[in-house]
Parts: C-alpha cells; sequence; structure tokens
C-alpha cells in the first residue's frame, strides 16, 4: 500500500496489554467483550476556530457537532461518556465558547437523534447554498427557515483594492 502514493504511508499499529488505538478509538479486549474509548494522539491540540472570529456559526460549532455526536454515537461506558463531555467543555472554554452554547447543541443533537429514527424520507428537505459574506447573510437565511429547504452556507474570497481578504 505504501507504494500507491509518495506522499502516503501507512503504519502497522500492533496490540499491546490487549489494546489498539485505531483512528480516534482505543480499542480494548478480553476474554468476553470488547471497550471501545476515544483516542486523541499525543500532539492533539485542542485548537478550533475561535468564538470570537468572523466566521458564521455552523462552521464554529462544527467540530463541537462531530464531538457530541461521537460522544452519542459510540458505545461507550458511562464514566468515558462524562469524562469526554469534560473534554469537549474544555475544549469550548479554552477557545472562548459560552458553555451554554455547547450544551444546547448537545441537547439538540441529542433530540435529533430521537426524531431521526422515526423520521420519513419522503419528506426530507432539500438543500440550497448561499455564499457567506457577514453575518447579515443570517437575515436573509432566516426567511426559509420555515420552508422545505436546508440552508448551506460557502465561505467566500473578497477582493478588496486588488487584495484577498479572508
Amino acid at each position: 500500500m505504501n507504494n500507491i502514493d509518495e506522499h502516503l504511508e501507512f503504519k502497522l499499529s500492533e496490540e499491546g496489554n490487549n489494546t489498539i488505538k485505531y483512528l480516534d478509538l482505543f480499542i480494548h479486549r478480553n476474554t468476553n467483550s470488547v471497550y471501545l474509548g476515544i483516542y486523541r494522539k499525543p500532539t492533539h491540540t485542542d485548537v478550533i476556530t475561535q468564538f470570537s472570529s468572523n466566521h458564521h456559526l455552523e462552521h464554529k460549532l462544527a467540530a463541537f457537532d462531530f464531538y457530541i455526536n461521537r460522544l452519542l454515537t459510540l458505545p461507550i461506558t458511562k464514566q468515558a461518556k462524562r469524562q469526554e463531555l469534560k473534554i469537549i467543555l474544555a475544549i469550548a472554554q479554552n477557545n472562548g465558547f459560552p458553555l451554554h452554547i455547547i450544551q444546547n447543541l448537545k441537547k439538540k443533537l441529542i433530540a435529533k437523534k430521537k426524531t431521526s429514527n422515526h423520521k420519513n424520507t419522503a419528506s426530507q428537505k432539500k438543500w440550497v447554498t448561499f455564499s457567506y459574506y457577514s453575518p447579515l447573510i443570517r437575515k436573509i437565511t432566516n426567511l426559509f427557515k420555515h420552508s422545505n429547504l436546508n440552508i448551506a452556507l460557502r465561505a467566500t474570497k473578497i477582493y478588496i483594492n486588488n487584495s484577498l481578504k479572508k
């Protein structure tokens, strides 16, 4: 496999103490069962988009959406879930997020998970994409809140006086 692309290098992970780290999982086995945990590499920095940045909220919350979905869907112990939630809240605090926003996101994802099991696929919404220029785009996209459309926001490059501004 290492001959496919010179920029990719696959390494074999070996099991030690009945444990192996695979992607973002910590897998431990004993004679009767397998236990999963969430694994972070030693180089993991917990740095995400700051809450005070000029990105739209969905992009700022994307990492937390992933972290919380992983927390809710992995079959890990209650103790591991509590520990992971502490880590998620610490990441939020270290990056300037009000903790109530993360707690509200968790509640929404739990509710969404419960209702998604009962959702009819025929009633799924269609997607519309808007270019994100400033937080004012929210006023426009809010007009579609009660429609049968989901809104996706696309980042843009803005040129001012022939120089690129991000």
